[in-house]
Formats: structure tokens, C-alpha cells, sequence
């Protein structure tokens, strides 16, 4: 996660691990010392939410943005915040968004105001090729594509986190190369790396360890 830019955004389909992905990035900017927001977008599912994580961001300096209503029984979440000014803020902003095209369209609301970033800003695509609906990359290709299509931004990286929680072993995550690989390629996007369990121990490049703070429900 070295040469983290200002702001990156986090989109993927349910079930990636894009949530548990964010919260590293979060926790691994505020190691630098420089103010770190994390912006909750993930209005649709809320089993993997990041306003679950309140207490283990405040013990990191990490500062929590979330919608009115995160993290309790009602169905409609309020964008109570200014994005556009929280992005002209110094330090880091991460933003998780939601878990497919529904989700990304919270994000569509702001792609106007991210624009003048463009040089500072990262959009990433996480995926796990084990999860349902985005078992094969012309799969998570069309889910890409529909995210961005909601959103009226552009993906700048690919981040292959495929994992089947904690039953994940080395050979899964040497097994899913072949898929984040064809991924990239058909979607002319850099595969930045892939994540893996950081009490595990695969070999080869491109390889960077996650901790995982958030787990689903079935785990």
C-alpha cells in the first residue's frame, strides 16, 4: 500500500472484502502521522459496514465519517456531510462505497467534485474470485463496468483480495493470480497486488498483507 495517493476510493462487489481492505488503508495511513478520514458509502449492505469500527479508529487517530443512521435499524441512510470539503482537507481520505452499481450511485453524487483531484486520487477495484456473480473476470469485468457507469467515475487499479474467510489457505490465494491476472488485462488496468490473511504465509511478488478486522456473519 506504498505510494498511497491523497484520496482512494474502495468499490467491489459484496463479499470482496473491500470493508476489511479499507480499514487497513485507513490504518496503515494513519502510521504516517498525516490526518486520516475514512468515509463510510456503503449504504446497501449492512453486514460489512466501517461505522462498525468506530472504537478501533479512534485508538488510531482515524476519523470516522459515516451516513445519519450507520450502524442502526433504519433502512434509509441520510448523506449528512460535505464530501467535496472533506476531500480539500489535509492528510488522507479513503472512501468505501457500496456493494455494486446500487451502492456506487451514493458515490455518482460527488463525481463532479472528485474530478479536480484526478492527479491525486485512486480508484480501486477490489475483488475475490471465490465470491457469487463475479466467479469469472468477464464477470467481474461487467460488474466493474456497472459500477462505474453509477458512479460516472473510472477505475485506476485492481486489487485481487480473493479469500474465502477464515477457511482462506496459501494455495487459494496462489490460485486466484490466474483470475486477477486476465482481470487486469481485459480491463487494461494495473493489478496493483494481491492481499492475503496476514497470519499466512504465501510466496511470490506482488503480495501484500491485510489484517482482518472484519469478518462476516458466517465466519
Amino acid at each position: 500500500m506504498s505510494n498511497m495517493k491523497k484520496i482512494t476510493i474502495v468499490t467491489g462487489h459484496y463479499g470482496t472484502g473491500k470493508t476489511n481492505y479499507s480499514v487497513n488503508l485507513a490504518l496503515e495511513a494513519a502510521r504516517t502521522g498525516e490526518p486520516v478520514s475514512i468515509v463510510d458509502l456503503d449504504i446497501v449492505n449492512p453486514y460489512f459496514r466501517t461505522a462498525d469500527f468506530g472504537r478501533l479508529f479512534a485508538e488510531h487517530g482515524v476519523t470516522m465519517i459515516t451516513p445519519d443512521y450507520a450502524n442502526s435499524n433504519v433502512d434509509i441512510p441520510v448523506l449528512n456531510f460535505d464530501l467535496e470539503r472533506i476531500a480539500s482537507d489535509p492528510g488522507y481520505l479513503i472512501v468505501d462505497v457500496g456493494g455494486d452499481d446500487a451502492g456506487a450511485t451514493a458515490l455518482g453524487r460527488y463525481a463532479e467534485a472528485f474530478s479536480q483531484y484526478a492527479d491525486c486520487l485512486d480508484m480501486l477495484y477490489v475483488i475475490n474470485c471465490y465470491r457469487y456473480l463475479t466467479k469469472t473476470p468477464q464477470e467481474a469485468l461487467t460488474m466493474m463496468y456497472e459500477i462505474e457507469q453509477a458512479s460516472h467515475m473510472k477505475h485506476t487499479g485492481i486489487v485481487n483480495n480473493s479469500n474465502l474467510g477464515c477457511e482462506t489457505t496459501v494455495a487459494h490465494i496462489e490460485s486466484s493470480l490466474p483470475f486477477a491476472q486476465e482481470l487486469a488485462r481485459q480491463a487494461d488496468l494495473p493489478l496493483l497486488y494481491t492481499t492475503y490473511d496476514d497470519r499466512l504465509s504465501p510466496s511470490g511478488v506482488g503480495l501484500h498483507p491485510v489484517h482482518v478486522h472484519v469478518r462476516p456473519i458466517w465466519d
